[in-house]
């Protein structure tokens, strides 16, 4: 019983702080996200590390927060996806697949070069580089949400290109691990291929076939809140299968779904349903999650300037490689700056990956808290950038659409 309520104190308490917060951050001008993800760091271990005060300390309870956290990137990127268009996102093919190789190509080999520079060997300089090619949409796709532009031309690139991010993220961390562990090597490389093609293709050719069908089927029911539930449900099966079965991220899957639910005449009742839940709960959790995971104190003298230009190449290389590779495909050079831009977050993907290394030793405790801060900046940085970008000129809309208030702003 003492944990359960050591749980609703702390759900309580960081709900409280994060929309404080965010609604301090709207009334600077600036995305409600950005407070949320400052106040995470004056709550965590950096400042305060609030979890280690005897109300809320308990040895399962920062799991817990972070899987409430886990569930809420699952619900943003699903709310992401129903403002988009399927035809739309495939129209920014080109452009996405583009973006999303060169944004994935100049961080590893920058990370890489930066980390030999330093005198890491080979292996963990090349582990470097693949932290660096990380990229978190969810972040993007929020503060997109609130400025009424994720149905501009970039929203839809970048938010494909996360996707062609995603996938060859995982390629390449999954080509890394069998041939640094003796693995299986090319053949299992092959295999992971092929499952992520299959069920991407399944998951939407399934998807728009069956999720039409079971939206009609429940809404002819009296299921109290069943059109959300359902929603919930399928999100939740297309998120774990992802990973379980696709290997691919689980938010790839939240976002298919979300495009899919979309395309249904019952969309907007679907939005009703969900996003008080959403961001009333699951979202400002994730968001202050963040920086409740980030320990600085750990970065000493002799790390700090690694970590330091680390962040710099970590923003950078994505600004030019994602821009770069928009570019070339034809999109207006100020488009694909903004597409660069919404691509510098590498929020909790970045952690995983970092998560991932040190679980398997290839990483040390200096490049984890490295890589922690990179992942902090980037996350911070998003925001700011993105809303001046934006406010500077229109971007080219892909859909015309009013502006609209984000949940999170009252």
């Amino acid at each position: 019983m003492e944990e359960t309520l050591k749980l609703v104190l702390t759900v309580a308490v960081l709900i409280t702080a994060a929309k404080s917060a965010g609604y301090l951050s709207t009334r600077a001008g600036q995305p409600a996200v950005l407070g949320e993800l400052l106040i995470g760091v004056i709550l965590g271990p950096s400042l305060l590390n609030i979890l280690g005060w005897a109300p809320f300390h308990s040895e399962h309870l920062p799991e817990t927060i972070r899987q409430f956290a886990e569930i809420g990137v699952i619900l943003l990127m699903f709310i992401a996806g129903l403002e988009i268009e399927l035809d739309e996102l495939l129209r920014a093919g080109k452009t996405s697949t583009f973006a999303g190789v060169m944004g994935v190509a100049l961080p590893l080999a920058s990370g890489l070069l930066v980390a030999l520079l330093f005198g890491y060997s080979f292996s963990r300089a090349l582990f470097v580089g693949i932290i660096l090619t990380a990229t978190s949409v969810s972040i993007s796709a929020q503060t997109l949400l609130e400025l009424g532009e994720l149905r501009s031309r970039p929203g839809i690139a970048l938010l494909g290109a996360a996707v062609v991010d995603d996938v060859l993220v995982i390629l390449i961390l999954s080509l890394f691990l069998a041939l640094s562990s003796g693995g299986g090597g090319p053949a299992q490389i092959l295999l992971i291929l092929l499952q992520m093609t299959l069920y991407l293709a399944g998951a939407i050719i399934i998807g728009n076939w069956l999720i039409p069908r079971l939206t009609r089927w429940v809404v002819r029911r009296r299921i109290s809140q069943g059109l959300t539930a359902l929603a919930i449900v399928i999100t939740l099966l297309l998120s774990w299968s992802a990973e379980a079965l696709g290997h691919v991220a689980m938010i790839t899957g939240a976002f298919i779904a979300g495009v899919l639910f979309g395309r249904t005449p019952y969309k907007e009742r679907i939005e009703h349903g969900i996003e008080p839940i959403t961001y009333g709960l699951f979202v400002p959790i994730f968001f202050i999650n963040i920086g409740l995971q980030a320990n600085l104190r750990v970065l000493d003298s002799s790390t700090l300037l690694f970590a330091l230009i680390i962040v710099i190449v970590a923003v950078l290389s994505k600004i030019i490689g994602c821009g770069f590779g928009a570019l070339l495909s034809g999109m207006p050079r100020r488009d694909s700056f903004l597409v660069g831009l919404g691509m510098v977050s590498r929020g909790e993907v970045g952690l995983i990956v970092a998560t991932v290394g040190i679980i398997n030793g290839v990483i040390g405790n200096e490049v984890y808290a490295t890589a922690v801060l990179m992942v902090l900046a980037t996350t911070l940085l998003t925001p700011l950038l993105l809303k001046w970008a934006f406010s500077s000129a229109p971007a080219s809309k892909a859909v015309p659409t009013p502006q609209t208030p984000s949940p999170d702003v009252e």
